[in-house]
């Protein structure tokens, strides 16, 4: 359901009237107010756009955030809306109507995993409880088990490199330097064009001697995969744990450094002053 328009008395007042967890200023209202109404005219597109301009007005205006999210859901814009939702739990973690409807999201883009991270967010004493019971019990299992679940992950990603000072030598210029789930350590030579493997243990080895040309930067995904900004080839190759090398992003004018959140890779083109981001 979209939350309400504010009453008249407090968008024309004087003072600022609060929400969420920030004061509102009264331009922003004014936009959230036609943005309610537009909606309930069914005039969907300028809504989100009325709820958008409120937003860019102020940025922590959680009940814009959330009716802009309600609209994106209900046009089947599921990862907008997730991106919405995202930004209420930043600004305030324990709102869990946003919680409880990035998890439905995260279903209906068959993000499993991450819907039952979101649906242990929620306590027990949460209005919302019962509901994320519900869907814990639609994914065929429940809140304590998910719970049990995200202990046991938490536990498998403990960092298994030494928690030690330390040096490893005899890597020839190295630059990028990234880590698996493994506690492997990998670091890119762009002189040599290769990156070099490190175990906890200590051995060193050659991991990619190959398609290879001044790799500058890496990164790894969740899957083990490891991204390569080949700076001299102006690509991006992808490199799977068994060594397998292919061109992942091309025309990357300079790529210089790597950075993956989520499931986005974002590159920095030094030949074109951009950024680029790719999905993996």
């Amino acid at each position: 359901m979209i939350k309400k328009i504010f009453t008249t008395a407090c968008v024309f007042a004087l003072m600022t009237c609060t929400i969420g967890v920030a004061e509102v200023s009264n331009e922003a209202k004014l936009y959230y107010n036609r943005g309610v109404d537009t909606y309930r005219n069914g005039q969907f597109e300028q809504a989100i756009d009325l709820f958008k301009k409120a937003i860019s007005i102020d940025s922590n205006y959680i009940d814009a955030y959330y009716n802009l999210g309600i609209i994106l859901q209900q046009m089947n814009q599921y990862d907008e809306a997730l991106s919405v939702f995202r930004q209420i739990m930043v600004r305030k973690p324990n709102d869990y109507e946003a919680v409880y409807n990035a998890a439905v999201l995260s279903t209906k883009l068959g993000q499993n995993t991450n819907a039952k991270r979101y649906l242990a967010l929620i306590p027990r004493n949460s209005e919302l409880y019962s509901k994320a019971e519900a869907m814990a019990a639609s994914m065929n299992t429940n809140l304590e088990a998910i719970s049990q679940e995200l202990k046991e992950q938490a536990a498998a990603n403990t960092p298994k490199i030494p928690q030690t000072n330390g040096t490893y030598t005899g890597i020839p210029s190295p630059t990028g330097i990234t880590t698996d789930k493994q506690g492997n350590l990998y670091v890119a030579s762009f002189s040599s064009n290769s990156i070099t493997k490190v175990t906890p243990a200590g051995v060193k080895g050659d991991f990619v001697k190959t398609n290879l040309s001044g790799p500058i930067d890496i990164a790894s995904d969740s899957r083990g995969n490891i991204y390569a900004a080949n700076y001299n080839a102006n690509n991006v190759v992808k490199i799977t744990p068994s060594g397998s090398v292919t061109i992942f992003m091309n025309n990357i004018q300079k790529p210089y450094c790597l950075h993956i959140d989520g499931d986005m890779l974002f590159v920095s083109s030094q030949g074109s002053n951009t950024v680029v981001r790719q999905k993996l």
